[in-house]
């Protein structure tokens, strides 16, 4: 995977194609799981209904499947299949991404993550190459940075594990221009390291280069 070759740590998904074998999958997990339906045109997976959480075991997620395919077909979105991933625990909720400047290129952007990102809009951005300091100083800036740092007695994040996934989409954006937008969200932070809960990837069409000894 993407992510994986980049070192950007992921919890355990196994992405099925119907109900059965996401039933299948939440048994050799043997764990509890969180499930997620796919389908084309779905961004908002927890206000469609197509997020659930906690199920304990194999049986419960095919009731969860089921129920989670009927609702959304009667809402317009047909599922062409289900995630099924290792629950995580809780932690800081934060985004990661990419996104494409028409003048300036590819951009990093980091931000408060989850259900909050799109009523806090609370986001830094910055141009490609990231340095450590780059990454550090996006952080900083955040309205929600306290969240990380131990707010109202709560204990501190680890920072350094975040900054380091920072880093690590910079160098992607920067090896792969083809990638014009990557959202990683949520991004959880626990108190010892980081897991990317849900990655959405576009890739832009390339351009194709002069033919070898083409005229100019």
């Amino acid at each position: 995977m993407l992510l994986a070759c980049y070192g950007v740590p992921m919890t355990e998904t196994r992405i099925v194609s119907n109900v059965e074998q996401a039933e299948v999958a939440a048994r050799e997990m043997d764990a509890t799981v969180v499930l997620k339906a796919i389908a084309p045109g779905l961004v908002h997976k927890t206000e469609a209904g197509a997020v659930r959480l906690g199920l304990a075991d194999a049986r419960a997620v095919r009731l969860a499947a089921e129920d989670m395919a009927a609702r959304l077909r009667s809402a317009g979105h047909e599922p062409t299949g289900f995630a099924v991933q290792r629950m995580v625990p809780g932690g800081v909720e934060m985004l990661i991404g990419i996104a494409e400047d028409p003048q300036f290129g590819s951009l990093v952007v980091c931000g408060a993550g989850g259900t909050l990102v799109e009523l806090l809009h609370d986001v830094a951005i910055r141009l490609t190459p990231l340095t450590a300091e780059d990454a550090s100083e996006m952080l900083r800036s955040l309205k929600s940075h306290p969240l990380l740092t131990g707010f109202r007695g709560a204990r501190p994040r680890d920072i350094a594990a975040l900054e380091n996934v920072l880093l690590r989409v910079g160098t992607l954006a920067e090896d792969l221009p083809a990638v014009a937008e990557l959202d990683l969200n949520p991004v959880i932070v626990g108190e010892r390291g980081v897991l990317v809960v849900d990655a959405r990837v576009r890739v832009k069409r390339p351009v194709p280069g002069p033919l070898p000894g083409a005229r100019r």
